[in-house]
């Protein structure tokens, strides 16, 4: 531009400077590297009800980290002692309840990773959680942890042994708030659970068989109790009975907030 004369490598320079910064994604499932931003939401689905969830300020969770025996579950991820490997250890793992495809690996994960295990007293008492470790909460409970609010949130299911089964809001410093349903059927405080949490991003139980929310079921607890930006399907195609992946799709087809990620892939949301 006439009389404005500009340096255009320092003008190019300061551009790219304010741009938003990403970085690869260190073990991008498919191989390639893909763009993750770094200050964003990440979550990692491994399969099953089991999710590795990294807030906007790096505060680490896991939920129903049921990994070992998980056909699911990428082989990198089952080998527990990675856990304890200091930019891998949870700040605290949340547990919805007890069943044998939720539950069995965290009392070693506890071990490894010296973390806190979030869930009803009477299970981690029967899990035998050091005491130092336990955390307990019950339904309509809540604790700040890092930069996250917890928030404990019935489930309609059952379990064994000890305590009640539980689903988690988790919110966040941007404003975001992410509910784990854990293992239930549609009820009706799930419209409380909306009024209070206003979840943004739901982890939803989608396989029914005989335990719980089966896909067309699951698609109408979303319409009729939540407004999320986005959906993730989980507890599904594990074994059987449990309902495959395209059965969940037809249950949710034309609805462009549902997202299937696969096990292992780290996600930026």
């Amino acid at each position: 531009m006439r009389g404005f004369p500009v340096r255009w490598p320092l003008f190019l320079s300061a551009c790219l400077l304010a741009a938003p910064v990403s970085v690869l994604a260190s073990e991008p499932a498919n191989g390639s590297p893909q763009p993750r931003v770094v200050s964003g939401l990440r979550v990692t689905w491994l399969g099953h009800a089991a999710f590795e969830v990294v807030s906007p300020g790096g505060t680490r969770l896991l939920i129903d980290p049921w990994l070992k025996e998980n056909p699911r579950t990428p082989a990198a991820w089952k080998e527990l002692s990675r856990f304890g490997q200091e930019d891998a250890k949870p700040a605290a793992i949340l547990v919805t309840h007890a069943h044998g495809d939720h539950a069995p690996d965290v009392p070693e994960l506890a071990r490894v990773s010296g973390a806190l295990v979030v869930s009803t007293g009477e299970h981690l008492r029967a899990m035998k959680i050091p005491e130092a470790q336990q955390h307990s909460v019950n339904v309509g409970g809540s604790f700040r942890l890092g930069d996250v609010t917890v928030h404990a949130v019935p489930a309609m299911h059952s379990t064994d042994p000890g305590g009640r089964p539980l689903g988690y809001v988790v919110t966040f410093s941007d404003g975001r708030s992410l509910y784990h349903t854990g293992d239930t059927w549609l009820f009706g405080d799930m419209a409380l659970i909306q009024e209070l949490y206003h979840p943004d991003i739901v982890l939803l139980t989608t396989g029914g068989g005989r335990w719980g929310l089966d896909p067309k079921t699951a698609a109408r607890a979303m319409r009729k109790y939540f407004k999320p930006s986005i959906i993730i399907p989980m507890h599904f195609g594990t074994f059987e009975p449990l309902a495959e992946e395209p059965e969940v799709r037809a249950a949710f087809a034309g609805d462009k907030r549902v997202r299937f990620l696969t096990p292992g892939q780290d996600t930026a949301l």
